[in-house]
């Protein structure tokens, strides 16, 4: 595809310069940057817009071979000007200027490589104020005195031009792409180009040509792995610049293992090297902790030359660094996982242990391809028992669950005692649960392992992954017990620990025990900050305590603790800073903030990759279904809707009520509205009937947004069982309703309001203004209307049936429904079939309601309705 690249990220700059520009003849402004910032465009932009206002304007481009020539850089635009350098200058300034009408703009691009003739020529423009001067230069050359003498004489304005900040250059990627960039990708790609916009643009030709940037589910996804085009590679070697024999082994070493201690890298280079690199801008140097720190100045130095590393070069330098750095001790936190990788790809013998204790850190990181290339080296350098086990664990996250049951399966027998049969047993389970889908065999290696263990402290780790196995399955009751089941044993190991938090909170969510969840949560997320091997498992116990404050409505904190979740993965591009966007478009979603919601579930669904299949996927697709018919798009949700049935999980069983209501929402998306309560009351029929009181809840309240007048008993009802403000909430608007209480329910609004249910809180302000209107109160009907626009604005574009129904359309509610139908395009058989009546009847209303209307076709509907 053939990519424009728009002026992003610089309106304050081109105001600046478009101010100084219109000052006239004798001002001016000089541009300074380093090569690739912008510079130039900027300096194109101002001269466009000048040239717009019917100025003369004057492009010239000085280089470095023009220099030699007198008036070199003009030598184009001065076709017959002779004599000595007095005289060169005035005609010059003669032919440029003298006869043109209005204003004259000179732009001169690279000033700093004017010979000094030009270079006192432009200065003549200014003093003599003849014309207006655009320069850029480059920061840190050297500029001929004329040219510098115009700004620190105050002539010209002098703008420091800055690279892009990093949303300007996501706002610059999406103006190029067309469509959404992963924030990972983003993020990467800012930080290899650090805002330098030639870089970046080099840098995404190559990779949308090549196929590594893409579009994928809507969104669009980089690989990271940059392949640098030719072009790209000449610019950073020309900033580079020639390298010694001593700089280049600094630079090499760097590009292979960065960052390292000064002392390691003087090691394995020498002093004088390192200073050189130093004194050349190659190489930076800053203080960590105690100790100086080094790395390349920029991420492009690392990226060009280990492309033109030749094989046994880098394979020796790796060896020689991972020796360098078992040598020092291994002192920060991710050297053990540095050492492996660089032992892995070098000339050295695997270590077994090394490779283990890597490889379980990858997977904690859920960087699986490389947790199971870490733990195959593991294996095949002789590594027992724990590597073995490491490896099944990343197969199976790899989605090769077969293969993983196969190696787990054979080191059943080989388990010599409690703890190693209860590692054997947890890595089964949670093998054959989520990656095999096959939950009872899951549990039935659970009850073969629990009643051959004895030790107490064993067993923990069991019953609190069967309590998560419980909460998965939409059994709460039985997942809180296996949680106080798994605490009895005493002190719990992290992992554990997380394990049987997230097993309480699952159940008590569900339960209405909303006053327990974060008491619950706290040891939880502690284990996550306390161990690596906790970090995934957590981010599953987030999304189970933001579910269960949904269900309560206690809302006003759930973008803070999807936050805190998702800070913990930000920094690891993958899927565990995905997990955490998921988690941040849940949050946004249950807050009623849509938009937010559909880019973060896009981008989460988009990049998991083989870890959504694990379970995350089939609850994001829900969610995503659900955001997105709440906006109205009808279509997109119809399709998403499909592939979330498609993507059915024993791991997110306990959103079945979740995925009716998805579908209530697609229905109401498409104008069908009793159908779209008939579902919901189904979604509450299905969680009343799993004893899950508090989804029970929050369907019926779905219902009642949706119109339905009969679920004020049994919500009265649930209000005295479930904790939380919803269910009062959710009983007084339904009360309301049925009443045609214009007044009970804005003040449900009020209360919807403040608990963080923006969405809802617009539902029951759009009932009460259409209470208010039938009930013959005008001003609090528009007050209603306002209150309702208000809070839909704040949900980011939500169309609900509710606020659908305050437009001001002479229709009843029946009328209404099947001309939205309509008007999204479905036939009259389609609407009969979906609302249970004849042909004849769809008909009739639709004849009633064009008459009402006063349109003939249904095209017109649409228009109407504001589709």
């Amino acid at each position: 595809m053939g990519l424009n690249w728009p002026l992003t990220g610089r309106a304050e700059e081109l105001r600046f310069v478009d101010a100084v520009v219109r000052r006239g003849a004798g001002h001016g402004v000089v541009l300074a940057g380093a090569a690739g910032v912008g510079k130039t465009r900027l300096a194109r932009e101002a001269v466009a817009a000048a040239r717009r206002r019917h100025a003369r304007t004057v492009w010239v481009a000085a280089t470095a071979s023009a220099r030699a020539v007198p008036l070199g850089a003009f030598a184009a635009v001065l076709t017959d000007v002779s004599g000595d350098a007095t005289q060169l200058l005035r005609q010059a300034a003669e032919a440029l200027t003298g006869t043109a009408r209005g204003d004259v703009v000179v732009a001169v691009d690279d000033a700093h490589l004017l010979d000094a003739l030009s270079a006192s020529l432009v200065h003549q423009f200014v003093l003599r104020r003849v014309a207006t001067v655009v320069l850029t230069v480059r920061s840190g050359e050297p500029v001929p005195d004329a040219v510098t003498a115009l700004w620190k004489d105050g002539h010209l304005d002098r703008l420091e031009v800055q690279p892009l900040s990093e949303a300007e250059t996501v706002a610059l990627l999406e103006a190029v792409l067309g469509g959404p960039v992963d924030s990972a990708g983003a993020a990467r790609l800012w930080t290899l180009c650090r805002g330098n916009a030639l870089y970046l643009r080099q840098l995404v030709d190559g990779e949308v040509a090549g196929g590594g940037l893409r579009l994928v589910r809507g969104v669009w996804r980089w690989s990271g792995r940059p392949a640098l085009s030719p072009g790209l590679a000449d610019l950073v070697n020309t900033r580079m610049g020639r390298l010694s024999g001593a700089v280049r082994d600094v630079v090499d070493v760097l590009a292979l293992g960065e960052p390292l201690g000064v002392p390691v890298l003087v090691a394995l280079t020498s002093a004088d090297g390192v200073e050189q690199a130093e004194a050349e801008g190659l190489v930076a140097v800053e203080p960590d902790g105690r100790r100086l720190e080094a790395r390349l100045a920029h991420p492009l130095y690392g990226e060009v030359r280990r492309e033109a590393l030749g094989v046994l070069r880098a394979r020796r330098l790796r060896g020689r660094i991972a020796r360098a750095l078992q040598d020092t001790g291994a002192r920060r936190a991710d050297d053990t996982m540095r050492r492996a990788v660089l032992v892995v790809d070098s000339d050295l013998d695997p270590d077994p242990r090394l490779h283990t204790l890597a490889a379980q850190r990858a997977i904690a990181l859920l960087d699986v391809p490389l947790a199971a290339r870490l733990a195959r080296a593991a294996v095949d350098a002789g590594g027992g028992f724990e590597a073995r086990v490491t490896l099944g664990s990343a197969l199976s996250w790899l989605t090769r669950g077969d293969e993983a049951e196969a190696m787990l399966s054979a080191l059943a027998p080989l388990a010599t005692d409690d703890d190693q049969r209860s590692v054997v047993a947890v890595s089964r389970a949670g093998n054959l649960f989520f990656s095999c889908r096959r939950p009872a065999e899951a549990g039935a290696v659970l009850d073969r392992a629990e009643s051959a263990i004895t030790r107490p402290g064993a067993l923990a780790p069991i019953r609190a992954i069967r309590g998560v196995f419980h909460a998965a399955a939409g059994r709460p009751r039985e997942a809180i017990e296996s949680a106080v089941a798994a605490r009895s044993a005493g002190a719990l190991p992290p992992h554990a620990s997380l394990l049987a938090a997230w097993a309480a909170v699952g159940g008590l969510g569900p339960l209405g025990r909303a006053g327990e969840l974060d008491r619950a949560a706290a040891p939880g997320y502690a284990a996550a900050e306390q161990s690596f091997d906790a970090v995934v498992p957590s981010f599953g116990l987030c999304a189970a305590h933001l579910l269960g404050l949904r269900l309560a409505g206690a809302l006003r904190g759930v973008e803070d603790l999807a936050r805190t979740r998702y800070r913990q993965g930000a920094e690891i591009p993958g899927p565990l800073q995905l997990l955490g966007v998921a988690l941040l478009g849940y949050a946004a979603l249950y807050r009623g903030r849509l938009g937010t919601a559909v880019r973060r579930l896009r981008e989460a669904e988009a990049g998991l990759g083989p870890v959504r299949r694990q379970g995350p996927g089939s609850g994001n697709l829900v969610a995503l279904t659900q955001a997105l018919a709440m906006s109205g798009e009808a279509g997109q949700a119809a399709v998403v809707l499909a592939a979330a049935e498609d993507e059915r999980h024993p791991a997110t069983a306990v959103l079945e009520p979740e995925l009716v209501l998805a579908r209530a929402w697609v229905r109401a998306a498409e104008g069908a509205v009793s159908a779209a309560i008939r579902l919901a009351r189904d979604a509450a029929g299905l969680a009343a009937g799993r004893g899950q009181p508090a989804f029970e809840v929050y369907a019926l309240h779905v219902a009642v947004c949706f119109g339905d007048r009969t679920a004020a008993g049994r919500l009265a009802e649930l209000a005295g069982q479930v904790e939380g403000p919803r269910a009062a909430a959710a009983a007084a608007q339904a009360a309301a309703l049925a009443g045609d209480d214009a007044d009970g329910l804005f003040a449900a609004s009020r209360a919807l309001e403040e608990m963080g249910d923006q969405l809802a809180a617009a539902d029951a302000a759009a009932q009460a203004a259409v209470a208010h209107a039938r009930s013959g109160h005008p001003v609090a009907a528009r007050a209603a209307v306002t209150r309702a626009h208000r809070l839909a604005e704040a949900c980011e574009g939500a169309r609900t049936p509710a606020l659908a129904a305050v437009r001001p359309l002479p229709l009843t509610g029946r009328e209404r429904e099947i001309v939205t139908m309509a008007a999204r395009g479905l036939s009259n058989r389609e609407i009969a079939d979906r609302l249970v009546v004849s042909v004849r009847t769809v008909e009739g209303h639709l004849y009633r309601a064009s008459a009402k209307l006063g349109v003939t076709e249904r095209a017109a509907f649409a228009e109407l309705l504001g589709f």
